[in-house]
């Protein structure tokens, strides 16, 4: 049998893997919305902010609040630069044509970092004050796990409260409903598209500091599995929801934590089997995700 401090401190683990693989799950989704893109590029922007806020600890010692906000601003930028080179000129081109670039873009940014910064892992340590553990008996945090919480929480209200309330917002859904009626709408489509690219990478970035604080090691790959499993959540929650990235993202975060935690350790080896596992029973049981809708959008 299990202890209750036992299975409260594999809870909390699993809140704050979920709230990492709810940003990058968001940024996944939005895209996939309004593109039917599935931006594989995805996972190496978050390596990006990763790197990017290695560099302002180590290099400029700067304050961890704009080591926060700089590897947003990057990973944004990256997004941005991303859409307009390689998917914007392919946007009347077939969608496989997208999809292949996609792995073409993410596979010249993991080589580009190999080649500029090495393939060696770097660790990467984090201030004092985020590194102070709390001990509740058995139980044990440190300050980085509640920012990492607190942060994704914070995050996804303003983005949540940013689509539904302002007129950008309800430009970006009218989007990803129909984009030939946006155009008719007056929309500026390209505009739209560039901004859902920025938002999700600004997402990203964030999310790479923070896989980064909290494990505590990059190198060139460490995005492509958070990446892949980003995208798991996505399905799972509903790809194209916002509230189904989150969902999926905080319900992968729990089955990988819970599959280490209590399964027999023979078998905790393969978490990512058990996890890809769950996404074809959901999908079995429900194709479009738990949040997501069956019926086709206009074209």
């Amino acid at each position: 049998m299990f202890s209750l401090p036992y299975v409260l401190q594999q809870f909390i683990n699993a809140i704050i893997l979920g709230s990492i693989y709810a940003l990058v799950a968001i940024g996944l989704s939005m895209v996939y919305g309004i593109l039917r893109l599935i931006n594989f590029a995805h996972g190496d922007i978050l390596m990006i902010g990763a790197y990017t806020g290695l560099f302002l600890l180590t290099l400029y010692k700067a304050p961890f609040a704009i080591v926060l906000i700089v590897p947003m601003l990057v990973g944004g930028l990256i997004g941005v630069i991303v859409e307009r080179v390689a998917y914007r000129p392919l946007r009347k081109a077939p969608e496989v044509a997208l999809l292949i670039t996609s792995l073409a873009v993410s596979m010249f940014i993991e080589n580009l970092a190999i080649m500029v910064l090495s393939p060696r892992p770097r660790r990467f340590r984090i201030p004092s004050f985020l590194s102070k553990s709390h001990f509740y008996g058995a139980i044990n945090f440190r300050n980085i796990d509640i920012l990492i919480v607190i942060l994704t929480v914070v995050l996804v209200v303003v983005l949540t409260l940013f689509v539904k309330k302002t007129k950008i917002g309800i430009a970006m859904r009218a989007t990803a409903e129909s984009i030939n009626t946006s155009y008719l709408m007056g929309i500026n489509v390209n505009n739209i598209i560039m901004l859902t690219f920025a938002i999700g990478s600004l997402l990203a970035g964030v999310a790479g500091m923070m896989f980064a604080s909290k494990y505590g090691r990059i190198e060139p790959f460490m995005g492509f599995l958070p990446g892949l499993k980003a995208f798991v959540a996505s399905v799972i929650g509903g790809i194209g929801s916002l509230p189904g990235a989150v969902m999926g993202g905080y319900l992968l975060g729990f089955a990988e934590i819970f599959f280490v935690g209590f399964l027999p350790p023979q078998l905790s080896g393969y978490r990512d089997g058990f996890v890809f596992l769950l996404l074809i029973i959901v999908l079995l049981i429900r194709p479009s995700g738990i949040f997501g809708q069956a019926e086709k959008r206009e074209v």
